[in-house]
């Protein structure tokens, strides 16, 4: 919005002057580390307000737990806020339409995901929180299917408008492009498209982005278990992001890179750096012991919006690996659950790969402190996100 005023007020401020005042909003760097800054602040201002109000509304968690290993765990965070999603989420809203250029498609496209999946979890939210007072209620809110099928429904329409969007019309756009690992995208010294580059015909390409929404919203939501470890992941991967879209929105450096270089895809780098503050602010309020949770509200849309930058930055395999922890703790709830059906069926008895998943219950279990579990798992995230970035360069 603010950079739409710019542009649409362009020559009046250079008459008047005032354009060196006003025009670092032309850096989308600037933008950027702005949207970074705003989203803390709001959710660090905007933090005790909520909390507050959830408590009004007795917004809070049941504490109970499905597995019985982990019933005094759960116990123990009775009736904290919960729902505070609504606050990470409407922190990137407000920021992306300030500070981002909204006539920019994979911007708006952004904006309809972030909403969708908060949405999506907001509503599984409420009707936990809900069920206790409801006859015969169930705090197990949306079914597993019911969230898939809207998890895999934006997927699929984003996925088809991002392929249409695509800089041209033509099968090999570099918006199509798959990048594998330590593959060049480029000749080095020519700026010439690289014969072997790989380019997604629209069926794949929308599978991918299926794929990604859904299952990063999935790791995110069962990752966002212990009191700040989800938040904390979320803030590095942001980050990461942030970079990844800056390289692939400037042809220069997505060039000297020889990674694909997708047109506009740095304005989206303000939606990550909005999720970078936000998630940093949240933090504040979710670090041990937490004052308020994030809920499905949060960790869905977080999740959504993470595969969604990865599918426009093109850079899946990249992201894949930032998000290790995540993507680890998805696997873990996955052979856990695929063993036990599986050798239920063969033997008659269901057999379990872990004492309890996801995984950062297990080690919780093993004797770890939550706090080691949660600082460890940043400090593998951070790594995690190094490495991806450091990968960029090997071509």
């Amino acid at each position: 919005m603010l950079y739409i005023l710019l542009d649409n007020t362009r020559g009046w401020l250079l008459d008047t002057g005032l354009y060196r005042v006003f025009g670092v909003l032309d850096q989308v760097q600037f933008r950027v580390l702005a949207a970074m800054v705003l989203g803390l602040v709001i959710v660090l201002a905007l933090g005790r307000r909520t909390i507050t109000t959830l408590t009004r509304l007795k917004i809070g968690d049941s504490g109970l737990a499905d597995a019985e290993a982990m019933r005094d765990h759960s116990a123990s965070k009775r009736n904290t806020p919960t729902m505070g999603g609504v606050l990470i989420a409407g922190a990137m809203l407000v920021t992306t339409l300030l500070l981002a250029d909204l006539r920019v498609f994979y911007v708006q496209a952004g904006v309809i995901v972030l909403v969708w999946m908060a949405a999506l979890g907001g509503v599984d939210d409420f009707l936990k929180i809900t069920a206790s007072r409801r006859p015969q209620g169930s705090r197990q809110g949306l079914h597993s299917w019911e969230k898939l099928v809207f998890q895999l429904g934006i997927g699929l329409l984003i996925g088809i408008f991002a392929y249409r969007h695509g800089d041209s019309a033509a099968p090999t756009d570099l918006a199509h492009a798959f990048t594998l690992p330590f593959q060049r995208t480029y000749v080095p010294g020519t700026g010439e498209t690289n014969p072997a580059l790989l380019f997604l015909p629209i069926g794949v390409f929308v599978l991918f982005a299926m794929l990604m929404i859904a299952g990063m919203s999935n790791a995110v939501n069962i990752t966002d278990g212990m009191d700040g470890l989800a938040t904390g992941i979320t803030s590095a991967v942001s980050i990461g992001l942030v970079i990844v879209l800056l390289i692939a929105g400037a042809e220069s450096a997505a060039q000297f890179l020889l990674v694909p270089h997708v047109p506009y895809a740095d304005e989206l780098a303000v939606l990550a750096g909005a999720m970078a503050g936000a998630a940093l602010g949240f933090l504040w309020w979710n670090c041990a012991p937490a004052q308020m949770f994030m809920g499905d509200t949060g960790s869905l849309c977080l999740g959504g919006v993470i595969g969604y930058l990865a599918i426009v930055a093109r850079q899946e395999v990249v992201v894949v690996i930032m998000c290790g922890v995540f993507i680890a703790e998805l696997a873990s709830v996955a052979i856990q659950i695929g063993v036990f059906k599986i050798s239920r069926r063969l033997t008659g008895t269901g057999k379990r790969v872990f004492r309890i998943a996801p995984y950062h219950h297990a080690l919780h279990l093993r004797g770890w402190t939550e706090g080691q579990v949660v600082v460890r798992a940043w400090i593998a995230a951070i790594v995690l996100v190094l490495l991806a970035l450091a990968s960029i360069k090997l071509r």
